[in-house]
């Protein structure tokens, strides 16, 4: 029977391996003759009895706690357990005193039932010695490709983003070691996610459904929604899910992401920032804190008057939307307001977006004059720059025209995310603030913007 991400549990103490955080490992039941099951449950340090019991189709043993000699692949491909073999190894015998095969053994292993199954695509090609993060993302895909998981559940963004140039088209992300950290590191909190359908049909009494994808390919489907445009019907059928099921994941991630990065410290102290500035800007203006863009972007108008009348601004259509962003000298995003509707004035947009609060005495603060003005500064003790009176000071207007660049860059790299190619549909248009959020604090995964 082929294998699942659902109900898999090692049962090994102290070992809190599942197959569905753990989808490359092999889970094996006790076996059929009672004295080796009796050996394996003396392995694992347990007893039978009123905590713990070996049942059929719910007991396991995950492939961690085996030696490689014990592990045969079959000509389905596979991983099986040798008859006669027993788990040895755990953490309080330091793992079986032994080694496991190196990275590149593991996966000329997987390439050899991958072969078996006529797979062309279970492992990357390799040369040298990997660092340590061009490692994990190669043990991330093959542990996610591994031949032992129903091809049926096999995620999908490994398949579509076997390149770093695939990568950056499908998600943004600068390349796969990139995503690869950023999805470790989200993957704790993402796991107990609650999604919009769970969510209704708890609240209406109804059961939940197991969930339909891996939860590496939702926040993919997300990805290439927002960051490569590709339209939800296109989806539900890559992914073989219904059009609502791609709606409320969108959704779900859009506000998963939006608490998990609205909440990192982005916003940079002096020290950081004078460590990090370009010489040019440093000579010029050395206590330049931050760059404020203006930026704009437009939603379908709502068939509904009385939501017509929050997102519009008198007779505009699309709704038209406008926000401020804070750049740090070397390009990064530091601050990011909520969107205000094309109506208000911009000196008000910068009273609501609450950057004042953010600056401090001695500050410099390069931006257009509609949105900070000197006596906003001066009331802080923080002042605002200004184009140089004399042609004659090249240094500063050269310092001008890289602060331009740089914040048509920055927007630039925001917009490239195609969810804003067009005004923003209606079926995300609820969280349009949160959507602005995530995509310009995940556009600072891109790398370093050219000088």
């Amino acid at each position: 029977m082929a294998q699942s991400f659902r109900r898999y549990y090692c049962s090994v103490p102290y070992c809190s391996s599942n197959k569905q955080k753990h989808p490359y490992l092999s889970f094996h039941e006790f076996p059929f003759h009672a004295d080796t099951s009796a050996r394996w449950v003396r392995a694992i340090k347990r007893e039978e009895g009123l905590s713990f019991r070996v049942l059929r189709g719910s007991t396991y043993v995950c492939s961690q706690h085996f030696d490689s000699e014990d592990e045969v692949i079959s000509v389905s491909g596979r991983i099986r357990i040798k008859r006669g073999a027993v788990p040895s190894r755990f953490h309080w015998n330091d793992w079986g005193r032994g080694s496991k095969p190196s990275v590149l053994q593991r996966e000329r292993k997987l390439l050899a039932g991958a072969m078996a199954k006529d797979h062309n695509y279970a492992c990357c090609s390799r040369s040298g010695d990997p660092d340590s993060s061009t490692q994990r993302t190669t043990d991330l895909k093959l542990q996610l490709q591994s031949p032992n998981i129903d091809l049926q559940q096999q995620p999908l963004i490994f398949k579509f983003c076997s390149t770093d140039a695939d990568c950056r088209y499908y998600t943004r992300f600068s390349s796969m070691q990139v995503f690869t950290v950023f999805w470790e590191s989200v993957y704790p909190s993402a796991s107990r996610l609650v999604k919009c359908s769970e969510a209704l049909q708890a609240a209406h009494g109804t059961p939940s459904p197991q969930p339909e994808l891996p939860l590496i390919d939702e926040l993919f489907m997300f990805l290439c929604r927002v960051a490569a445009g590709i339209q939800e019907r296109t989806l539900s059928s890559i992914f073989d899910v219904s059009v609502s099921s791609v709606r409320h994941i969108i959704v779900s991630w859009t506000r998963y992401l939006y608490l998990i990065l609205g909440s990192l410290p982005v916003w940079m102290t002096r020290e950081q920032v004078q460590a990090t500035m370009p010489e040019r800007l440093k000579l010029c203006y050395p206590q330049l804190r931050v760059i404020i863009e203006r930026t704009e972007i437009h939603c379908e108008t709502a068939s509904s008057l009385s939501l017509h009348s929050q997102t519009v601004s008198n007779c505009t259509n699309p709704a038209s939307f406008k926000g401020l962003i804070g750049i740090a000298p070397c390009g990064v995003i530091t601050f990011v307001s909520r969107l205000f509707t094309d109506s208000i004035s911009d000196e008000e947009v910068t009273e609501r977006s609450q950057i004042k609060q953010l600056l401090e005495p001695g500050d410099a603060v390069i931006a257009d004059r509609g949105f900070l003005t000197e006596r906003m500064m001066s009331e802080l003790g923080a002042t605002l720059e200004s184009p140089p009176l004399s042609v004659e000071d090249s240094h500063k207007t050269r310092a001008l025209n890289h602060v331009s660049v740089l914040g048509e860059r920055t927007i630039r790299r925001v917009k490239e995310h195609h969810i804003w190619d067009g005004p923003v549909p209606l079926s995300v248009v609820d969280s349009v603030d949160q959507l602005w959020v995530v995509c310009c604090l995940m556009s600072n995964y891109q790398g370093a913007l050219e000088s």
